[in-house]
């Protein structure tokens, strides 16, 4: 098998282990969406540190603690991701499966216009026009909902608001994820030890299988991170780009064809909006894509080595 073919075998592990994760947080109740995302954090630090100690990479510590404004971002990338976390296990949990899979739908619309107002960036036509009809999307979706998506707005402008961050950041995706979840680890430990002297934790209260389950959080939060890993050195970002929609279309499915949600007719025109969006921005990627390609000189010593793909995490 080709390096192409593996790394096409990862992608779709890591975006399917992602696209099924709405079955797995109702697995977990009768946990509330804090204990669940407090479990989450402490138990992926201990994962990630076991895997670290296997692969004896630990230079980065001295390198990061030696930087204040790094540490910083650090900092600000957990407590957004944690926010995009606990929303999620909360909108999963809560019947609104449809509506975060709709948040990862618009999140890279919304990651465009994240882009024009901090980083001052200039969009091409096509670009303007998906995030025109992103945001008209969501004006429709308002009136079939009644409201505002907020579970989906929270979800994409805290993911965005994450890979804005970590752009600045730059480190690797183990590396990362066992950085941020130090600065989680004590608050959630902290909130996990009052939770249980409240007797309110369902940790030990519900018996060896609940308590596994619970303590898999940490699996299953790096499990995909170390395959999205191992597909992006292996793909071009074209492909990886084309393949981050397959975890939103899985929850999707998942909550319309599993869970049973409504999707009355106003909410299906708002995701035919948000798709038309995707289309044509993707459409637009692959052309400057290709455009870029015919520009690039072919002499080996003037092609640079490709850029890395953009961590993930959910």
């Amino acid at each position: 098998m080709n390096e192409q073919r593996v790394g096409l075998v990862y992608g779709f592990a890591a975006y399917g282990m992602w696209g099924l994760f709405p079955l797995f947080w109702p697995l977990l109740e009768p946990a509330g969406a804090m204990e669940i995302l407090a479990h989450r954090m402490v138990w992926s630090l201990v994962v990630v540190t076991v895997i670290l100690l296997v692969l004896r990479r630990w230079a980065w510590i001295a390198e990061l603690v030696r930087q204040p404004r790094k540490l910083g971002l650090v900092a600000l990338a957990a407590t957004v991701v944690s926010v995009n976390w606990g929303m999620y296990i909360w909108g999963v949990n809560s019947g609104h499966v449809v509506e975060t899979s709709l948040g990862y739908f618009i999140n890279p619309l919304v990651t465009i216009g994240l882009g024009v107002l901090v980083l001052h960036e200039r969009l091409r036509p096509a670009q303007w026009v998906a995030v025109g009809i992103g945001a008209l999307a969501v004006v429709v979706l308002a009136i079939g909902y009644g409201r505002l998506p907020w579970i989906a707005l929270t979800l994409a402008f805290s993911f965005g608001a994450y890979g804005l961050v970590k752009k600045q950041i730059n480190m690797g995706g183990l590396e990362s994820l066992a950085a941020e979840t130090s600065v989680q680890f004590l608050p959630a430990l902290a909130f996990l030890v009052v939770l249980g002297a409240r007797g309110d934790s369902t940790f030990t209260h519900h018996g060896p299988d609940h308590a596994a389950l619970l303590a898999a959080c940490g699996l299953v939060t790096a499990i995909p991170l170390i395959c999205f890993g191992m597909s992006a050195t292996r793909l071009p970002l074209s492909t990886i780009g084309l393949m981050q929609y397959l975890a939103p279309v899985f929850q999707f499915l998942i909550g319309v064809l599993h869970f049973h949600e409504e999707m009355p007719a106003e909410r299906w025109a708002g995701f035919l909006l948000v798709w038309s969006a995707l289309v044509l921005l993707t459409w637009d990627a692959l052309r400057a894509a290709r455009g870029f390609r015919t520009r690039v000189p072919r002499s080996p010593t003037e092609v640079g080595a490709p850029s890395p793909a953009e961590d993930v995490a959910r």
